[in-house]
């Protein structure tokens, strides 16, 4: 039976009401209906342009079955660092707002603050690279609020329904205070992730700085002196100044370092490794219960855009070559099957020379097939997603439909 027909024969009458919301996500663990997951491609014509197609999309998944009539609605989006220029272009995050507005609600772009150091660590620094990246009121049509505050420290103990690594999660007060939550993702790769997309932007991203703590806390990097070649790659990476040289090898001081892996992606040599073999997957697993507590009985509704899929987050200072040539745009309901469908798509799709996987291959590393492993290889991407599914966030299980 599917879970609508279950719904009709039961006569609820409000789907948006939370009790019904809760026994959908209980219901999907055990029936496993797949969800709706509608894409469309980058391909234009003289009569729109790709906000248009953006906005065309979205209408087509269902965003106008949520009521936003006076609502203030959060668009969770990732702002750039400083010297990365694959992040979202501001005419999307426009694209979005405009749309929520003609159907009557209030959008605000927000983002929360990093763990470590940089242009985004407090609201003051976050608020200036966003404006220089072009996110401000007068381009994006709403106003740019941090959802955790001057600090990160402005933050909400949410519940995390049928959650095994954390029964509360610490999210940013503007993002829970929100009527409706929308997320607008990159999709891309992830040095300790495999990929970033939905989960990733909502998990971590929404995650207050003690959050992303309570996720990036199940193991610390140490250094392979062997193999370590002295470049202080990582050390320019790190956030926590936690990495040292000493006989000209690198050194990392566990009481410093927070765990958040940015080291792992920067050394071009390997020389640094976690040793605790389950962080990715506890990582992975925490990020899929973050976002259940950010999305769990609201209404929500999730984008992601599948373009300049450089192998490592747009929280670094740079961004690497695209490991694929860009896909196109999806938009769901269910944050799971969207990024289930999104990586199928890139899984499929033609390699590029000249990237950190065809580097690896030259290195004489072993290619897997898969586009997430041979980039990072010691990543575990799928775990999220099993994870989520296992807890009620939303299915793997999908059926694309293309909008053209």
């Amino acid at each position: 039976m599917k879970i609508q027909d279950f719904f009709n024969r039961m006569n609820f009458k409000d789907a948006g009401d939370t009790t019904v919301l809760e026994i959908r996500s209980i219901l999907r663990m055990y029936i496993m209906e797949p969800s709706k997951v509608f894409f469309t491609d980058f391909r234009t014509t003289k009569d729109g342009g790709l906000t248009e197609k953006l906005k065309k999309l979205c209408r087509k998944a269902g965003i106008a079955n949520i009521d936003f009539e006076n609502k203030l609605t959060a668009i969770k989006m990732h702002f750039g660092e400083d010297g990365n220029l694959s992040f979202l272009r501001p005419e999307y995050a426009r694209a979005v707002a405009d749309l929520v507005k003609e159907l009557g609600g209030k959008p605000f772009l927000t983002d929360c603050n990093t763990l470590y150091p940089g242009c985004r660590k407090n609201a003051v620094d976050h608020l200036d690279i966003a404006a220089r990246h072009g996110f401000l009121q007068i381009t994006t049509g709403c106003p740019v609020i941090i959802g955790d505050g001057l600090k990160g420290t402005d933050e909400v103990d949410v519940p995390v329904r049928n959650g095994e690594y954390c029964k509360t999660a610490h999210i940013g007060r503007a993002i829970m205070d929100a009527d409706v939550f929308i997320s607008l993702s990159h999709f891309k790769g992830h040095e300790a992730t495999g990929f970033g997309g939905t989960c990733k932007n909502i998990g971590m991203g929404c995650g207050s700085r003690a959050g992303k703590m309570d996720q990036h806390n199940s193991g610390k990097p140490v250094v392979n002196q062997d193999a370590c070649r002295g470049c202080k790659m990582c050390a320019k990476e790190c956030g926590s100044d936690a990495i040292s040289f000493d006989s000209k090898k690198a050194f990392i001081n566990q009481d410093l370092c927070k765990g958040c892996g940015r080291c792992i992606g920067a050394c071009n040599f390997d020389a640094i490794y976690n040793p605790n073999s389950s962080a990715n997957e506890d990582l992975d697993r925490k990020m899929a219960e973050y976002t259940m507590a950010v999305c769990d009985g609201r209404p929500c509704f999730h984008i992601n855009m599948i373009l300049d899929v450089s192998p490592w987050c747009d929280c670094h200072a740079f961004n690497d070559a695209p490991l694929i040539p860009n896909i196109g745009m999806a938009a769901s309901f269910d944050p799971v099957a969207l990024d289930q469908a999104c990586s199928d798509m890139c899984q499929k799709a033609a390699r590029f020379q000249n990237t950190r996987i065809t580097d690896h291959s030259a290195k004489g590393i072993k290619m897997t097939g898969d586009l997430w492993k041979d980039s990072t290889r010691d990543s575990v991407w799928d775990e999220t997603l099993i994870h989520a599914q296992k807890i009620g966030l939303g299915t793997r299980e999908y059926v694309l439909e293309t909008v053209n």
